[in-house]
């Protein structure tokens, strides 16, 4: 990891499509669900707000990373979301740099200890 200054905003939107991406990996689903699926994986630590999920899925898409298509729910159009081959490499490349962030970070911080009684 050869950055000069490591963009933390960048990290943590790219964290949000790591999210995104890898609750694909093993089925399609609707936006709504992922965001189910981000929020219960996760223990409730990373839930996504109205209006950042969908922008997040335009852009992997746009990308190439996800492939949207439209299907029929009762009548109602939903639009379900697909990992691409790009988008698996991109999961699995992404996956070791974040290791490598937090293998650095939690380098700097002091060792935990247990809180007093």
């Amino acid at each position: 990891m050869g950055e000069k200054e490591f963009d933390v905003q960048g990290f943590a939107r790219g964290i949000h499509e790591l999210l995104v991406l890898s609750t694909l990996q093993a089925e399609k689903k609707h936006g709504y669900q992922i965001g189910i699926d981000v929020e219960a994986e996760s223990d409730g630590l990373f839930c996504f707000r109205h209006g950042t999920l969908y922008p997040i899925l335009h852009r992997l898409e746009g990308d190439g990373l996800v492939r949207g298509a439209w299907s029929r729910d009762g009548g109602r159009r939903k639009k379900i979301y697909a990992l691409t081959a790009a988008g698996r490499r991109h999961l699995t490349g992404e996956t070791g740099r974040v290791q490598e962030i937090v293998t650095r970070l939690m380098r700097l911080l002091p060792p935990p200890t247990e809180a007093p009684a």
